[in-house]
């Protein structure tokens, strides 16, 4: 068992440190050289919950990828990042408000030519995001509630992409396989003699190696929680607002 934890022991000059607002702010620069990889990372995270939102309120799965594009695509081609910022609230707020603003305007109905001569700047999976929907259970909540909670889950799957990335780096990945179970609140989860005997460990350091992850995962959500709010003081806040969403 290392002395150090993965996290520890990464490369944290190969990290991305970098906030969502401050990702947010530079792919609004039109002239950045990485203004694409800010808007392709800001895409991947927050892709399907506007996905889900849309297609719940009745829209067909081409219209909905037509406005998805559309949002993203517009914080580019009309430079709409640049009057964004911080104090704008969170960015997931000002997504929904770009979808809402888009069909009560029925842009749809208006414009179904493709963006950009029919070539999306952006790797898009309308496909994937439609398979991952028509297996989604019914659920009668309201469409901003549900997109609410997807963001609280695609917000907890980037956290443990990280967490499992860093294992990973650390050349420590089948280990974090089978730790991983700790993480979640599963009742059935097996105790930490049977997981140490798994890995060849005492009981102790088990323990000791779960504590580390689970701390771990609080940090990361915790960086992750702070770059999407304006000041360290909202993390908290925010944190209940997640827990809170996915209750409902």
């Amino acid at each position: 068992m290392p002395a150090t934890s993965p996290r520890e022991a990464a490369d944290h000059g190969g990290r991305f440190v970098t906030t969502h607002w401050s990702v947010v702010l530079r792919a609004g620069q039109a002239g950045s050289p990485d203004a694409m990889t800010a808007l392709e990372r800001l895409y991947l995270t927050y892709r399907y919950p506007l996905y889900a939102f849309v297609r719940r309120q009745g829209h067909d799965p081409e219209t909905t990828e037509d406005v998805v594009q559309e949002v993203f695509l517009a914080l580019v081609q009309k430079n709409q990042l640049a009057a964004v910022g911080p104090e704008k609230g969170r960015f997931r707020s000002y997504l929904l408000a770009a979808a809402n603003h888009l069909l009560a305007n029925e842009w749809h109905k208006r414009n179904r030519q493709k963006r950009g001569g029919g070539r999306a700047p952006i790797a898009l999976d309308g496909l994937a995001a439609e398979a991952r929907y028509r297996i989604e259970p019914v659920d009668d909540r309201a469409p901003d509630l549900l997109f609410e909670r997807r963001w609280a889950l695609a917000l907890l799957d980037s956290v443990f992409a990280r967490l499992r990335g860093e294992w990973q780096a650390a050349d420590k990945g089948p280990i974090f396989d089978v730790l991983r179970v700790f993480l979640s609140s599963d009742q059935d989860a097996p105790g930490f003699a049977a997981v140490g005997a798994q890995l060849g460990w005492t009981d102790g350091a088990t323990r000791v190696a779960v504590h580390r992850l689970r701390k771990q995962y609080r940090d990361l959500l915790r960086e992750e929680i702070a770059s999407t709010v304006e000041s360290e003081t909202e993390v908290d806040d925010e944190i209940r607002h997640l827990l809170a969403a996915l209750r409902r």
